[in-house]
């Protein structure tokens, strides 16, 4: 027996109450009132909410306690669009990242579709609160769409729970910025979303100089506190512009979206660079170190995440090769790394042995009369096949072996040896670093020097970076205390370029301060304070009874402006380079030294002289010539004739540099062009354009994407295999230079 409450009779007869009876109560499709109530029972229990909206995505139908959960009235809500009230969180999986307004335009079925409610945002005004909706699209009879139904949860707990999660997996513990994980995912999706619309984005690869030397001397905390304070620096220097992630012991990564102006790269990697360079508090101490800067940009050193973290790499690679300090941009011509770093090591322990490394002396001098003071040291290698290599290369490589106190003994006692060949009142000048400073050996290494040459304590002068005060305070405390028992001269290197000097000189017995080559290259130019800087150091530096040696005056405007602010000792190439020991004795007659200083009147440190094969671009024509001399606002240019002067012009710099210009100058065979846009630094003491021609464009245009190749092509196309619809303008020639 059964009362149905869909509108059919019961069996004749029967009017008992099937409640009380104890009857099924069967509600069907038909009793709407039924259905109702048991939806406003399902609502009032808050077990799951409905909702409903129009065509025109606005809300409207919403559970009355659905509201109340969000601490509004319905009639705040009911109206308002869908996309206005909600929104999908980026990183969602389960809407893969798109956007609310995308996923109903669709049309598509809602399922499981976690959103935030965002009216509101502010932790002020409302709780961060998130549903999941379950919804399908609405169709009348006609087939025409006429809006949403569907149901909603409240999954904040479990959603915030889930936040927290996704945030352990995809952050470093340690410093709270992403880890490789996260990294690798965003980068091989940037490069996804970004190759089909164009798009370009640099990735910056660094790691830490002289960590490990914070680790083993200060301890794991110490370390761990400095890794923390990086991050810091890192997201105040980067901001909003990228992502950064830490990919596991000094090492990092900066993904920066829609950059590829290698003239604002170069300067966020050096503004990079100086910020953590700068002195770090640890307890109570101050830890040094520096970083190094690869820098990649996809599409043109790589398309697929793999090719982009390479180039990354090598670039970071080349920088600290370049000394340290400094920044790289990837070139198709750099080398892997660790297969390079070990044939240099060998290399250079070969050369320790056979004698292929010597020292030459580049000379101090007094201002007033050009007497020389003093005469430096500095390392040189002239390898059997790889011919010059800089010291910039092959000490950071000797620092990070064991080379370098090897390397250090050795120079000392050549140094010590040549100096008594000198007037007794010129002193000799040894860079040591960091490394041997903290080496326990080093003061009895000098006393060996000095009693094996005989040279006075005095006359010997060691150079040092702030660098030294990194290790333990007591044990570089009594290495001083050591050194200055023998009678040594101490001098503090690279003053001025970032670190906190000024307490280093209240703690150690230094007898000269030496300013920094960058304040030098720039004191001439009126927009820098580096003229005041110089002043400044030479003013402190007699305060505190100290001689000053500014270094790098290579031009007569320089040497007037560094006189003027009171320097009295000098070096620099105005007066002489680096020279062998025979040159030195040489330039010594009766037993006088002096130097006068010889070289251009005005400073300008931005030309050089290269010889190498560039192309020419001019209408719809591309030459052969040879570059001669590049700076960054123009270039001299051999091997083509007939061209005019206030001719517009391409110079083809390779690998997609396309430097548009106007010749200034024209000679038979030569010619000089200003460029429209100056061109930057490219890390590596030498210059790019900010700007590629992207492979995307020469993909498409059926060229390699390493470079444009030779002939003739349009312009305007960036590349195009076009047939030339006109005569060539120029003639190519070969000078006999090039010849």
């Amino acid at each position: 027996m059964f009362q149905s409450l869909g509108g059919q009779l019961a069996p004749s007869g029967d009017v008992r109450d099937p409640l009380a009876s104890g009857e099924i109560a069967i509600v069907t499709r038909e009793n709407a009132q039924g259905r109702l109530a048991i939806l406003d029972d399902f609502e009032d229990a808050k077990i799951g909410w409905l909702w409903a909206s129009d065509a025109e995505g606005r809300l409207t139908y919403l559970s009355d306690s659905a509201a109340g959960s969000l601490g509004r009235e319905q009639t705040d809500l009911l109206g308002q669009p869908l996309t206005v009230l909600f929104e999908t969180d980026r990183d969602n999986p389960d809407t893969s990242g798109r956007p609310l307004q995308f996923l109903l335009k669709s049309r598509s079925k809602l399922k499981s579709t976690v959103v935030r409610f965002a009216v509101g945002k502010s932790a002020s005004e409302v709780k961060q609160t998130w549903w999941t909706l379950n919804a399908r699209a609405k169709f009348d009879d006609g087939g025409k769409f006429v809006g949403y139904r569907g149901s909603a949860r409240d999954v904040t707990v479990e959603y915030e729970r889930e936040i927290i999660d996704n945030r352990l997996a995809d952050h470093d513990a340690l410093t709270g910025l992403h880890n490789r994980v996260y990294m690798d995912r965003r980068i091989d999706g940037m490069l996804a979303a970004f190759k089909p619309a164009k798009r370009s984005c640099a990735l910056l690869m660094l790691d830490l100089d002289r960590f490990k030397q914070v680790n083993d001397t200060l301890g794991h905390q110490a370390g761990d506190s400095l890794l923390q304070q990086v991050a810091e620096r890192l997201r105040s220097v980067v901001g909003d512009r990228g992502e950064i992630g830490r990919l596991g012991g000094d090492e990092f990564q900066v993904l920066l979206p829609d950059l590829e102006d290698r003239g604002k790269l170069g300067e966020l990697a050096d503004k990079i660079i100086q910020i953590v360079s700068q002195p770090y508090p640890i307890d109570d101490k101050h830890a040094v170190i520096g970083t190094s800067v690869g820098v990649a940009v996809a599409p043109f050193d790589g398309v697929e995440r793999e090719e982009l973290v390479r180039s990354s790499d090598l670039a970071l690679y080349a920088a600290k090769k370049g000394g340290r300090g400094q920044f790289r941009f990837y070139s198709t011509d750099l080398k892997d790394e660790e297969e390079e770093r070990q044939l240099l090591v060998d290399d250079l322990r070969e050369a320790l042995a056979t004698g292929q490394l010597e020292l030459h002396y580049q000379p101090v001098v007094l201002a007033e009369d050009c007497t020389v003071k003093c005469l430096e040291a500095l390392m040189r290698w002239e390898h059997p096949e790889r011919g010059f290599v800089s010291p910039g290369v092959f000490i950071p490589v000797a620092e990070e072996s064991d080379l370098i106190n090897q390397l250090g003994e050795w120079a000392l006692m050549q140094a010590s040896e040549a100096a008594l060949a000198w007037p007794s009142t010129v002193r000799v000048a040894v860079n040591v670093s960091a490394k041997q400073f903290t080496n326990p050996a080093f003061p009895g290494i000098v006393t060996k020097a000095l009693a094996a040459s005989g040279l006075e304590p005095d006359r010997l002068e060691l150079e040092l970076t702030e660098s030294v005060f990194l290790g333990d305070s007591e044990v570089t405390d009594k290495t001083f205390a050591t050194l200055k028992k023998l009678g040594v001269r101490l001098a503090l290197d690279d003053f001025g370029t970032g670190y906190s000097s000024l307490s280093y000189l209240r703690a150690a017995p230094f007898d000269k301060l030496k300013v920094d080559k960058s304040f030098v290259d720039s004191c001439t130019e009126t927009d820098q304070n580096s003229a005041k800087i110089i002043a400044a150091i030479v003013g402190l530096s007699n305060a505190l009874g100290m001689e000053t040696t500014v270094e790098g005056v290579e031009a007569f405007d320089q040497l007037e402006v560094v006189r003027s602010k009171g320097a009295t000792l000098i070096q620099g190439w105005l007066y002489a380079k680096a020279m062998p020991q025979e040159q030195v004795l040489a330039r010594i007659h009766d037993g006088r030294f002096k130097i006068e200083p010889e070289g251009p009147d005005r400073h300008r440190p931005e030309r050089r002289s290269v010889y190498r094969r560039i192309g020419v671009i001019h209408e719809d024509h591309r030459y052969n010539a040879m570059l001669r001399d590049l700076s960054k606002t123009g270039a001299r240019v051999e091997g083509l004739a007939g061209v005019p002067q206030g001719e517009p012009i391409v110079l083809d710099l390779g690998a997609g540099q396309l430097a548009v210009g106007v010749v200034t100058r024209a000679g038979d065979a030569d010619f000089a062009v200003e460029f429209e846009q100056q061109l930057v630094s490219d890390g590596a003491n030498g210059l790019c354009t900010r700007h590629r021609v992207s492979p995307y464009a020469l993909a498409a245009a059926g060229m390699p994407l390493t470079s444009l190749p030779d002939g003739s092509y349009s312009v305007e196309q960036l590349g195009g295999n076009a047939t030339p619809k006109s005569p060539p303008a120029f003639m190519e020639v070969v000078t006999s230079k090039a010849a």
